[in-house]
């Protein structure tokens, strides 16, 4: 039983035969085996084109800023699954991708539509500076977090962030988006009275916007990269293990309450 409107059963990525792997129109073993990078190939693969020097530029950076930020609930979760079952490298892998939500890794999808937002608004607004306090001020009045500013770790700044930006600016790529995030990180600050660093996640979503990194892409990009950290750390449980430690941890720092629970 077909669910939903029927799709045209199609696809443009790759096709494999008994004698060659094509992608995107490209002989895989001939055409990128040892000419692209991995990077190269993820976002031909995505997109259908090969990245531009500052798409790959700014890609490689992002995955590198991003794939490791020490034992992180994702990185607890897939350590602990490795313990239960050596065996499992999948399980593992996949139970610390799971772990990658918008609270911790993965809103850079929702930087993206932020800044959007924000560019969006300018003309009604004015100027950037007031369309980045209009969304500040609604975000605070609903009392909704806003994606991309604050970190419970890196305070005053974002060391990432802070250098993502820098490169953008060094490279002469730095447009519009960036601009939109530095006004938002302005508008913040003033709206909620404290300052709230610009994070990671921000960063990624605005200087990838600036150099015509699809949206869906932007999305994907903690995964990819904390999937590479994730296999160091598992790499490392298999032979130094701390997996059932962590969890003993947990447990000793938790209080049961079970028993107030039935006296009430």
């Amino acid at each position: 039983m077909l669910i939903g409107k029927p799709g045209q059963a199609r696809t443009a990525i790759a096709v494999a035969t008994s004698e060659s792997v094509t992608v995107r129109g490209r002989d895989l073993a001939h055409d990128l085996m040892g000419r692209v990078t991995f990077t190269d190939f993820f976002f031909l693969s995505a997109t259908g084109r090969m990245p531009t020097e500052e798409q790959r530029f700014f890609l490689d950076l992002s995955l590198v800023a991003i794939a490791e930020h020490g034992l992180t609930p994702s990185v607890q979760a897939a350590r602990m699954t490795l313990a239960a079952d050596p065996a499992a490298l999948q399980g593992a892998v996949a139970a610390g991708v799971l772990g990658c939500g918008t609270v911790i890794l993965g809103a850079a999808g929702l930087c993206s539509a932020l800044i959007d937002d924000v560019r969006a608004r300018i003309a009604v607004a004015g100027s950037l500076e007031e369309a980045a306090l209009a969304v500040a001020r609604e975000h605070r009045e609903a009392r909704k977090p806003i994606a991309g500013y604050g970190h419970p770790l890196h305070l005053p700044v974002d060391p990432r962030a802070e250098r993502m930006i820098a490169l953008a600016r060094e490279r002469g790529v730095a447009g519009p988006s960036v601009e939109a995030a530095v006004a938002m990180t302005k508008a913040v600050a003033q709206i909620w009275r404290k300052p709230l660093p610009m994070n990671v996640s921000m960063a990624i979503a605005a200087t990838l916007s600036d150099v015509g990194a699809p949206p869906g892409l932007i999305r994907a990009i903690p995964i990819l990269a904390r999937t590479a950290g994730l296999i160091s750390h598992l790499m490392e449980e298999s032979e130094t293990p701390i997996g059932f430690y962590l969890a003993s941890k947990g447990e000793e720092a938790i209080a049961h309450t079970a028993a107030d629970a039935g006296a009430a």
